[in-house]
């Protein structure tokens, strides 16, 4: 009888926690994801390495794929709140807000792992319409309209393919990627999102207009941020106004045309910084920053310490060289922001 009680009231008080953290999340705007494709790629890899999965809430245009290791947490993907551990996979369309959190790592001396991989579905139905053998993509696809948590079986059969997934050849990662894509098309999974959270979410949201605008100033900014850019000319771009782009990076990247510009010119700056012995005036130049009196009072505001020191940081540490399409490298869109 206590155990029988016990049980429901365990019942009802995960049943009230979701709900709450469903009401929370239907009133929190997700943040605005830019993924970006490297050169000459298809799909694009992401090797997450850290102590815990934070919380971030955030949504983007295209079809995300992950297989979470070494982790337990919570998993929220749309209106759907589940415990997750072990090789968690899961598939998780355009546009569905998402995200995965956890404090807790299952081996303790190991980091918690996410291997993510983006791909856009317009790409894979033109691969499915010009080669017949991809076809299964068009219906993985379909099945996920709503989102897809696959078996753990099904996790740690992927895993095992992680040296192909994570090989440094492009042509390699997406001969895998394809495999695991149309294999997983065939393989038993579970719907997320109901199809009703997921029309919420999407209600009275512009058809699609809003990311492809951004991701085309986005797309500026990171082939030229270097440059001397102006709002004026970014909005053009966009073909919006000013006032309208502003309005636009606000809602979806939680902040201004120029801050998000000058974070990035900032990240620029510290890995020139880490990485070579170049003078902070041509570090400063190199990263949009004719003016080094400007360059160091922006980068102590973002950074909190001056160029000169970020650099001793790093002195006399053997760094591996840059590598601009780390598969362990992010865009700026989802760092943590002051």
């Amino acid at each position: 009888m206590f155990s029988s009680a016990y049980s429901l009231d365990a019942s009802a008080l995960s049943l009230r926690y979701n709900r709450d953290n469903l009401f929370a999340l239907s009133v929190m705007k997700p943040a605005y994801e830019h993924v970006t494709m490297d050169a000459g790629c298809s799909i694009r890899v992401f090797h997450r390495k850290l102590p815990r999965i934070p919380f971030e809430w955030h949504h983007h245009p295209e079809y995300e794929l992950t297989l979470t290791m070494n982790s337990r947490g919570k998993r929220y993907i749309g209106d759907s709140i589940v415990d997750y551990e072990g090789n968690d996979l899961v598939l998780v369309p355009p546009d569905l807000p998402h995200t995965w959190a956890s404090n807790k790592s299952i081996d303790s001396t190991a980091p918690q792992v996410a291997i993510v991989i983006w791909f856009s579905g317009d790409w894979a139905r033109r691969l499915a319409d010009c080669c017949p053998e991809y076809e299964p993509l068009r219906r993985l696809l379909r099945r996920g309209a709503s989102g897809l948590a696959f078996t753990q079986e099904a996790g740690a059969t992927v895993s095992q393919r992680l040296a192909a997934l994570l090989s440094q050849s492009p042509r390699e990662r997406l001969g895998a990627v394809l495999d695991v894509l149309c294999e997983l098309a065939e393989t038993d999974a579970a719907p997320l999102a109901s199809p009703s959270a997921f029309n919420k979410e999407h209600a009275g949201r512009p058809s699609g207009h809003e990311p492809e605008r951004i991701n085309r100033v986005l797309g500026v900014i990171d082939a030229r941020f270097a440059e001397r850019l102006t709002l004026r000319e970014l909005a053009e771009a966009a073909t919006l106004s000013e006032r309208t782009l502003n309005r636009y990076f606000v809602q979806h990247l939680g902040e201004s045309v120029g801050k998000y510009l000058n974070r990035v010119r900032i990240g620029h700056a510290c890995r020139m910084l880490a990485d070579t012995s170049w003078p902070v005036s041509v570090i400063a130049s190199q990263s949009g920053f004719p003016n080094v009196a400007n360059f160091n009072r922006q980068f102590r505001a973002v950074k909190d310490t001056t160029p000169a020191a970020y650099r001793r940081e790093f002195a006399g540490r053997n760094r591996e060289p840059h590598d601009p399409s780390s598969l362990e490298s992010r865009s700026p869109s989802l760092e943590k922001r002051r």
